[in-house]
């Protein structure tokens, strides 16, 4: 099963879990929110409509908390799996967000255009480490002068026993918050196809990639949001 069979599997109750299997939910999702919103605020300032690039978008739940945040921009969602695509869909033509779809894979070349901000959820990490580095110069190129880009991920530990020490803990957190048995073996199933790496080399390579101000903005265990600007 390809990752985006993997998900479309689970399209309709994805959302249902998100809370559960990502015990850092708020802060996690809340900080990418807060780190993307200053260049969006500022097209705005500007008179423009705000251009954001959300790259394995999945249901669409990066966009709308960005949508919430920031009232009045325009989304551009890629993701390759279409039941992922179409529930994304549904929630931003019943809030009435400017948006279009692209059916692609992270591998694939971005969608034309120039982003105020390109972000990414829980989605990067099915790349093995060379697919990572050329999305990041590829992110890197997309973004305006002065746009962002935000990663909110699933990092591996900087050493196999700090890697073991993530998952025990992110174990026991999900357990404590309800995630059942059935729950979790489904999450491990798709976890299969999870390709993590150290926040620290990834901040490394977005800098390689020509980013400024490149930082690792939230960590909770394996879960990091980290990012940078392009000058």
């Amino acid at each position: 099963m390809s990752v985006a069979d993997a998900f479309d599997a689970v399209a309709g109750s994805y959302d249902g879990a998100r809370r559960r299997l990502v015990p850092c939910f708020d802060s996690f999702y809340g900080t990418a929110v807060e780190v993307a919103a200053p260049p969006l605020r500022a097209a705005l300032a500007a008179g423009r409509t705000p251009e954001v690039l959300d790259l394995g978008a999945g249901t669409g739940l990066l966009s709308l908390l960005l949508t919430a945040a920031v009232p009045g921009v325009r989304l551009t969602l890629v993701d390759a799996a279409p039941g992922m695509l179409a529930v994304a869909t549904g929630h931003l033509a019943a809030r009435r967000v400017p948006h279009r779809t692209v059916l692609a894979d992270l591998a694939d070349p971005l969608p034309a255009g120039r982003y105020d901000a390109v972000v990414s959820a829980l989605a990067i990490h099915h790349l093995d480490d060379d697919g990572k580095r050329a999305l990041y110069r590829r992110a890197a190129e997309a973004l305006a002068p002065g746009g962002v880009f935000v990663n909110a991920e699933q990092v591996a530990g900087p050493t196999p026993d700090l890697d073991r020490r993530y998952d025990e803990v992110w174990t026991a957190r999900i357990t404590e918050l309800g995630s059942d048995a059935t729950e979790i073996a489904g999450a491990r199933e798709r976890m299969r196809h999870d390709r993590p790496a150290p926040v620290a080399d990834q901040c490394r390579w977005l800098a390689e990639a020509g980013l400024v101000d490149v930082d690792c903005f939230f960590k909770e265990w394996r879960f990091a949001v980290f990012g940078g600007r392009r000058p």
